[in-house]
């Protein structure tokens, strides 16, 4: 467990805020300049805050009221950055091993098993010049976790790579939460990412958490985002029922089903999608004619007007709380209002492979 209070001024920038991490992946996530970054820099030692308190477990990592600001190096916390930042003159497995040189005698992952589990055997004897960015990301990780840290922390480690890379990385971080022993701390400023990675989501606006929970919570809530944001989308936890033969799997939850693009995996394995507001339609009778094959029955429970034309709609679902965006103008002439029963339709072909994890 993570327990840290920080108060730190930087310039006109104020950070003032507490929370606890468990094992799993806690996301910092927010705007860029919210402050995530030098949260994590605080618990690594990188800076030093004006006044508080972090411990991991039973360990005081700073304490001033009790004298402890442990070093950097001191403090057994895994590192890894937006880019791998290995040492270009030592091969694969010389980077791996570095890490084990700051283990002591704490308990550590065995090499063998990190190399398995990120899929690097086949590049050991490479050096960080002959690899992909994937790759490369991918060392530095087996890296921070051969050093047997307490806690890891990961700073946007994905910005750095395109969209088929950060797809190729993304399984190797569901692996970390959900066989690792530790608390991960994940800085993002990307909903798609938190919503499938996150085992709770900490929301940081200007150095102050607007809002904690588990992303279902957060990402359901329309005040998370700007009603005008493209980013807004609720998070749905749902059990994979079936694979159809006709390229669409099925997900169920309270015995609703949700239809989505071919997935691969086991049935019966719960799984977090995240639906962009954009992507849902409201209707206020039950659509007849329709190619989408999503059509969900619920109650506005909240609505959010921003500057500009559109709404946030927040729709309670037996799925799960939607949100929909939608104009000022289609909620005037649909008569929207908090308490109303609609339909919210998706189409199956709307939700991303990327936005299920």
């Amino acid at each position: 467990m993570l327990d840290l209070r920080l108060r730190h001024q930087i310039g006109a920038f104020s950070l003032d805020l507490n929370f606890q991490a468990a094992r799993g992946i806690t996301a910092l996530f927010g705007r860029s300049g919210a402050g995530k970054t030098t949260v994590i820099n605080a618990v690594a030692g990188l800076i030093t805050p004006d006044e508080g308190y972090i411990r991991v477990g039973d360990m005081d990592l700073f304490d001033p009221a009790r004298g402890i600001n442990l070093a950097a190096h001191e403090r057994q916390a895994g590192y890894i950055f937006q880019e791998a930042r290995l040492f270009p003159h030592l091969s694969v497995a010389q980077n791996l091993r570095y890490g084990m040189r700051y283990r002591g005698a704490r308990h550590a992952p065995n090499f063998a098993d990190i190399v398995e589990m990120l899929g690097i055997g086949h590049v050991l004897q490479r050096r960080p010049a002959m690899l992909s960015g994937g790759e490369k990301q991918r060392v530095a990780i087996g890296r921070a976790l051969l050093a047997a840290p307490r806690i890891l922390l990961a700073d946007e480690p994905l910005a750095a790579l395109d969209e088929a890379r950060k797809q190729d990385i993304l399984p190797y971080f569901e692996r970390l939460r959900d066989e690792m022993d530790i608390p991960i701390l994940y800085v993002s400023h990307a909903p798609t990412e938190v919503a499938r990675l996150a085992t709770d989501v900490i929301m940081i606006e200007a150095g102050r958490i607007q809002a904690q929970g588990r992303p279902s919570e957060v990402f359901s809530d329309p005040h998370s985002l700007p009603a005008g944001s493209r980013e807004a989308g609720a998070v749905i936890e749902a059990t994979l029922t079936a694979h159809h033969a006709d390229g669409v799997s099925e997900l169920r939850n309270a015995d609703v089903a949700l239809f989505v693009p071919r997935l691969s995996g086991d049935l019966g394995r719960k799984l977090q999608m995240r639906i962009a507001a954009h992507e849902v339609i409201l209707a206020t009778q039950k659509p007849q004619g329709l190619s989408a094959l999503n059509v969900i029955e619920g109650t506005i429970h909240s609505m959010r007007s921003g500057d500009g034309p559109a709404v946030l709609v927040a729709v309670d679902t037996k799925l799960g709380r939607i949100l929909a965006r939608v104009t000022r103008r289609s909620a005037h002439l649909l008569g929207l209002n908090e308490g109303r029963a609609v339909y919210a339709i998706l189409k199956t072909l709307s939700v991303a492979r990327e936005d299920i994890g």
